[in-house]
């Protein structure tokens, strides 16, 4: 069998977990995130442990659906999509009514001195940034286009320093994909309305206003310059699950590899990443800008 397929997560009838994963070319099975091993091949879909031979069930359309040692059964848990397809929500209310109730709001009167917002629309200063803003299109989690313009827009410091990450990375054979910058703060509104209390962790509150308000967050991830592919990550954008966690240990280690390289990239120009999003970074500079919520059609062209 393919080894990559046996990768992921899987959980046992009596609460333990089961995480496959591969390091060092080698496929790891994770106990319960306390106890790792080595797996050896020993046959069709079978890999020898020191406690015996753990097996892999495989269903009529070639899709592993659980591992099994001894009398113990951990199921495969689809915890997210596949690599390149989308993860999405089922709104709690229909997008229309969101949106219509969002426009209408206002977004959290602040005090204190702020600096004049600059929003720099990110391929004008770097036109090799390639853009992919999922808000734009329906291939999000909301499943609907949000905005009406596939445009990116950061305040002009942190724009200035994407840049930067950019052209190091560059000399590395990568780009930079951007999936969303500066966020309106009514688009906000409608995700935290849209999404169950127990997801909220993955929207910002607009009773706060998230750092894309402030125009000093960024969305986005690496592609191949010489393929101008995206580079396959641990997870996938926008994904509610463990997955998105940048200390994820699953996955593959190019994929880890690739996802610290991003980290890397970013973090030497002043940016950090959110502690629930590898795909998230916050500029070190967004206490000093008001949450904004002009529309794209109403910046610069």
């Amino acid at each position: 069998m393919a080894w990559q397929r046996v990768i992921g997560e899987y959980g046992g009838d009596s609460n333990t977990s089961l995480m496959i994963l591969e390091r060092d070319g080698a496929l790891i099975a994770r106990f319960d995130s306390t106890h790792e091993e080595r797996l050896t091949p020993k046959g069709p879909n079978q890999f020898a442990l020191a406690a015996g031979t753990l097996r892999f069930r495989i269903d009529a359309k070639g899709r592993v659906i659980a591992a099994v040692l001894h009398d113990s059964l951990w199921r495969r848990r689809a915890i997210g999509p596949e690599a390149g397809a989308v993860f999405r929500i089922v709104p709690l209310h229909p997008v229309a009514e969101l949106r219509r109730e969002a426009l209408a709001a206002k977004p959290p009167a602040e005090s204190g001195e702020f600096r004049q917002s600059d929003l720099v629309e990110l391929v004008k200063l770097d036109p090799t940034i390639k853009l992919d803003i999922r808000y734009a299109s329906s291939r999000n989690f909301m499943g609907t286009p949000l905005y009406t313009q596939a445009r990116a827009f950061l305040q002009r410091p942190a724009a200035e320093a994407l840049v930067r990450a950019q052209q190091k990375l560059k000399l590395k054979g990568y780009g930079l994909l951007i999936h969303d910058g500066y966020r309106p703060w009514y688009v906000t509104k409608m995700f935290w309305d849209a999404t169950t209390p127990e997801n909220h962790g993955f929207v910002a509150n607009p009773a706060t206003g998230s750092r894309h308000n402030r125009g000093c967050a960024v969305d986005l991830t690496l592609y191949d310059l010489r393929t101008g592919r995206p580079i396959e990550m641990p997870g996938t954008y926008d994904e509610f699950s463990q997955r998105s966690f940048p200390s994820y240990p699953g996955g593959t280690s190019r994929q880890r590899w690739h996802r610290e390289l991003l980290r890397s990239a970013m973090e030497a120009e002043g940016f950090t990443v959110n502690t629930s999003e590898w795909w998230h970074f916050d500029y070190k500079d967004w206490k000093s800008y008001r949450i904004g919520n002009t529309p794209f059609e109403q910046l610069g062209t």
